[in-house]
């Protein structure tokens, strides 16, 4: 599993996703395909700082692509 140190509250940057992804082998469209939303959609929700449960479902889907590769 993923394992980000943040505090309650904190928000993950669209950087932070990027960065996340690319340690883990994983592409943003696959993210995407997972979530079930278009992947430009969701290139554009990382322009901003995702919400706490947004990023929750994104480590998730990191989490289940990673765990589908090996």
């Amino acid at each position: 599993n993923i394992v980000v140190a943040r505090k309650r509250g904190d928000t993950m940057t669209g950087t932070e996703v990027k960065q996340l992804a690319k340690q883990n082998g994983v592409c943003l469209w696959q993210i995407a395909e997972k979530l079930g939303i278009n992947d430009g959609n969701f290139s554009r929700k990382l322009r901003k700082p995702l919400s706490e449960a947004d990023a929750a479902k994104v480590l998730a889907a990191i989490d289940q692509l990673k765990a589908e590769q090996a």
